[in-house]
């Protein structure tokens, strides 16, 4: 399968000034995602797509391929992910470049590594799979979810379930963002990276970490702390 690999990276973050080039530990996050694409050998092409030049420089720098700076009505809502990846599917295609496979990477993932992108890929590939979500295991079961009504009294968000123990709820996942892998035909036609079937590839917690505030950025970073801490000792 020809495969190519987007790393989207806008500069219009909202909660998080300009996070896709904040540094971590001697790396923007652009290039733990760039770094952790190349070494894990299946990503292909491995492109940029940002409406920032800043960002664009940046991955130039990397030795990152950016064949085109997309439209600022890309990096706004309500475009989101799908579009931009669709996007470049079809800009790509008029330059000569068509491909069989899609793997996205968000930067904002700065703990995934090469090993995941190539467990992932694996997957993706055996199962004969047409999309692929990377997920983790919630801290706390939402099963066990408590609201608060108009008069500051709390009910169960699932009646059914908030009696039993946390062993006795069925696990539940969510979607990090640290890799989607799609057919392109597929993806083509759909426009959708969740619809059904969709395989999963589960994360670690600490290693499927999504950055989007600045209590996410702190987290991620003692995570990262306590990762380089172990590789040095």
């Amino acid at each position: 399968m020809t495969t190519l690999t987007i790393i989207p990276a806008k500069g219009t973050s909202k909660r998080l000034s300009r996070k896709n080039i904040l540094n971590m530990y001697g790396k923007s996050l652009v290039q733990h995602a760039y770094d952790a694409a190349l070494e894990s050998g299946v990503c292909g092409d491995v492109m940029v797509s940002t409406e920032d030049e800043e960002i664009a420089q940046h991955a130039r720098e990397l030795g990152a391929w950016l064949p085109f700076i997309r439209p600022m009505t890309l990096s706004v809502d309500p475009a989101g992910v799908e579009t931009v990846a669709l996007y470049c599917l079809f800009e790509l295609e008029k330059l000569g470049h068509v491909y069989s496979k899609l793997i996205i990477l968000l930067p904002t993932c700065p703990l995934r590594n090469s090993q995941d992108i190539k467990c992932a890929n694996d997957k993706f590939v055996e199962s004969k799979a047409l999309r692929l979500m990377s997920v983790s295991e919630y801290d706390h079961s939402p099963f066990s979810s408590w609201v608060i009504k108009g008069d500051d009294q709390v009910a169960p968000l699932f009646e059914e379930h908030y009696k039993k123990k946390s062993q006795q709820l069925e696990r539940v996942y969510r979607c990090n963002g640290a890799i989607h892998i799609l057919d392109v035909d597929e993806f083509k036609k759909t426009e959708s990276y969740t619809m059904q079937p969709l395989y999963s590839y589960i994360m670690p917690r600490d290693r499927g970490v999504d950055i989007d505030t600045q209590d996410d950025w702190t987290y991620a970073l003692w995570l990262m702390s306590k990762k380089n801490k172990v590789e040095l000792a």
